[in-house]
This record gives C-alpha cells, structure tokens and sequence, in this order.
C-alpha cells in the first residue's frame, strides 16, 4: 500500500472536489495542481515578480488559468484581471492574447518555447522561505 506524501498546508492550493471523483483522483488533481503551480511560481520569482504585486492574467484554457492564478497566490502575489492590469508590472498570458496586451507589462508567455523549456526544468518542489526571500 502506497502513502500519498503532500506539501506543507500551508504551500498547498486546495481544490474543490467533485462529487463524483474519487477521493485519491481529488488528491491527485491536488498534488499535480500544486507541483505546476510551484514551478509556475518560480518563473515569476525569477522574472523578479513579489509577494505584494499585481499580477494581470489574460489566460484563456482554463487549467492554465487555474495553475496561473494559484502561482500568483503561492508567492504572496495579487491576481487580477487583464481589464484591471493598468498598475501592474507583471502578466501572464498565452501567445493567442499576446498580440491584444498591453507592451507596458512584462508577460510572461505560457507557451512561448522558451518559457516551456524553463518551466519543465524548473523545480516543483514546494517553495521555501528562502525562494521567496531571493527576490526580496
């Protein structure tokens, strides 16, 4: 019998479950959530984005959508929407709503291949104090 091994609770974004999925496909959705949205996460640290800032989402698939919100909310920043994103120095978008955006956000571009090439080398390890403090 295997033992399902999470991240701290407090670096975990939980997500509603269905009626209808089993408890361990919940958990599952869970730790695939939380893995994609820690390696989103350090993207954005490394684009120097904080804990505190503004960060516009113009994403349109939903599961990018929902990784791209809970990596905003995992390193202490704010999402908002694209129409709201007037004081924000950071984004995250895809390459089809890239051409509609503003130049004077820094996007980050989830399927850029250059993005998708740093992302699948990034770790997915819950992210520590000492991430979120390198930027600080």
């Amino acid at each position: 019998m295997s033992t399902l091994v999470t991240a701290p609770a407090d670096n975990v974004i939980q997500l509603p479950r269905r009626a209808s999925a089993s408890i361990a496909a919940g958990r599952l959705a869970d730790a695939d959530l939380d893995r994609w949205a820690n390696r989103l996460a350090r993207l954005l640290l490394g684009r120097g984005a904080s804990a505190g800032d503004r960060i516009a989402l113009a994403v349109d698939p939903r599961v990018e959508a929902v990784v791209a919100d809970a990596a905003v909310r995992k390193i202490g920043a704010v999402p908002v929407r694209v129409e709201e994103q007037s004081d924000t120095g950071f984004g995250i978008t895809t390459r089809s709503r890239r051409a509609e955006l503003s130049d004077t956000v820094d996007w980050l571009v989830l399927d850029d291949r250059s993005t998708l090439r740093r992302y699948l080398v990034s770790s997915d390890a819950p992210l520590s104090g000492t991430d979120l403090r390198a930027v600080s």
